[in-house]
């Protein structure tokens, strides 16, 4: 057996519970800013995280987690290391032990959801559904205890009855958990129906390992004096926050919520720190709003289509530029120092034509691009269509593009962080250079108008769009990225 590192404690202590999609690293650094003493990252699933290479992003200071398309699937970072329960849904034992060896120099705790009700969980055989199989419940924590270094702990619902309940908590600690969180409704039961905290007293009274209680956010936790009269009423050791959290952080604070536009702000701050996407940033700020999003402020975040265009919504304009040159110059300094990394197109590059340009979508008309100007031209001039050779480094992510237009080279100097936008950039040095329009508000370009209009977000058509539905294809294959990415979360877990 392993020896624990059991440096972890679960008595008296304040919770963010894991959240699908909201528990990301901006949202657990803004939970510890607040108070609280653990944080949960959001569900992931073992078979998504055994595809997983571990990646030490220079950068930005964190740990990456990286899957074959290049989404990040798990960041974390030192800050938070002593701290974070990494949860994860699985219904096998050794791939639960690969999982949490995977992660393990990297986090405080293991968690196994046994408590979600979702369909998307329950139909692998995850979550709420091992509760009706108490054999393999034994078998994961049973592995987990003797195979890793961290504590492990599991996430359960009731059961219908409460003496069943209790057989199967006894179960569970027999294994040698650190503990157990304890929602407390059933499998079938949601937010709307209460909570039952004589269900998780028992519980915490049968045990002798720390209960923490979870599933008070609607009836009982609008503050944070209210998470002590939950914990009391509960006679657990510690207590796990969802909803109020996602609501409004600074739940955990004991001086008192704080406002909400100060609290976004900081979330946003730590997302852009830390390149989160920019749709998971969204979505976790609509959380917050809630009954706002019909705001002027909730209508520009609806339209926002970047980090960029959040940050102009809440006022952070120039934090964002400050941020993003700051990112910008540890780039620099890092692949100055490690040329090797720097992930250059393959051929030789003396006759490409470059310039130091980025596409701006908002300086575009909504119905046209550079690139739908580019193949127009083309088209009219009777050359072959442009052809896009996209190429993404591993340290940061980012994009570069050169198209070949009538066996003429072209390539922004300026790194982007999607393939598109690394192609419409290469598509404007062409025209550009070229002295064509390139689709700008305020250009005129008939020939355009009069064909029939495709999205701003489709390739128009030729051999790159048909590419872009193969992963492989994206990018020569020498070169590997780290990606970042993301259901609503989890009501009730």
């Amino acid at each position: 057996m392993i020896e624990h590192s059991l440096s972890l404690c679960y008595h008296n202590k304040l919770i963010l519970a894991p959240m699908v999609r909201v528990g990301t690293l901006p949202m657990r650094l803004l939970a510890l800013d607040y108070g609280a003493d653990i944080v949960y990252c959001e569900e992931l699933i073992d078979l998504k995280m055994l595809q997983c290479k571990r990646v030490v992003n220079e950068v930005l200071s964190t740990v990456d987690f990286v899957a074959p398309d290049d989404r990040v699937v798990f960041r974390t970072c030192k800050r938070e290391q002593s701290r974070v329960v990494f949860q994860m849904g699985t219904s096998d034992a050794e791939r639960a032990l690969a999982v949490a060896r995977l992660v393990e120099n990297d986090v405080a705790g293991i968690d196994v959801n046994m408590g979600c009700p979702k369909e998307y969980s329950t139909k692998g055989g995850m979550g709420a559904a091992l509760l009706s199989d108490p054999d393999k419940i034994e078998k994961i924590l049973s592995t987990l205890v003797k195979g890793t270094r961290r504590p492990v702990t599991c996430k359960i619902r009731i059961l219908p009855s409460l003496e069943d309940t209790l057989s199967l908590v006894k179960r569970i600690e027999r294994t040698g958990i650190a503990a157990v969180a304890v929602h407390g409704r059933k499998r079938e039961e949601r937010p709307q129906h209460p909570v039952s905290c004589e269900a998780i007293r028992a519980i915490a009274e049968t045990l002798s390992i720390p209960v923490i209680a979870n599933g008070g956010s609607h009836d009982h936790i609008q503050e944070y004096l209210d998470i002590e009269d939950f914990r009391q009423a509960t006679a657990a050791s510690s207590v796990m926050v969802a909803r109020a959290a996602m609501w409004n952080p600074s739940i955990f604070l004991k001086e008192g919520l704080r406002p909400l536009e100060e609290v976004m702000q900081k979330y946003i701050r730590y997302a852009v720190q830390y390149e989160n996407h920019y749709t998971n940033t969204k979505y976790c700020l609509c959380q917050m709003l809630r009954e706002q999003l019909e705001s002027p402020q909730g209508r520009l975040l609806h339209a926002a289509q970047s980090s960029q265009e959040i940050c102009e919504a809440f006022g952070l304009g120039a934090f964002y530029e400050e941020m993003t040159q700051e990112l910008n110059a540890r780039r620099a300094e890092f692949l100055a120092r490690t040329p090797e990394a720097a992930g250059e197109p393959a051929e030789d590059t003396s006759g490409i034509i470059k310039m130091a340009v980025k596409f701006d979508r908002r300086a575009y008309s909504p119905q046209i691009t550079p690139k739908m100007c580019l193949l127009e031209w083309c088209r009219r001039e009777k050359l072959a269509q442009p052809v896009y050779d996209t190429v993404q480094r591993p340290l940061d992510r980012l994009f570069c593009s050169v198209v070949t237009v009538a066996e003429q080279k072209y390539q922004s100097t300026l790194w982007d962080k999607s393939k598109k936008l690394a192609e419409q950039a290469a598509a404007i040095v062409c025209l550009r250079s070229r002295g064509l329009p390139e689709g700008r508000l305020g250009e005129e370009s008939p020939s355009l108008h009069k064909r029939k209009r495709e999205a701003p977000d489709q390739d128009p058509g030729g051999p790159r769009a048909q590419e872009s539905a193969v992963p492989g294809k994206l990018c020569k294959k020498p070169f590997v990225a780290l990606g970042s990415g993301e259901e609503s979360p989890l009501e009730g877990w």
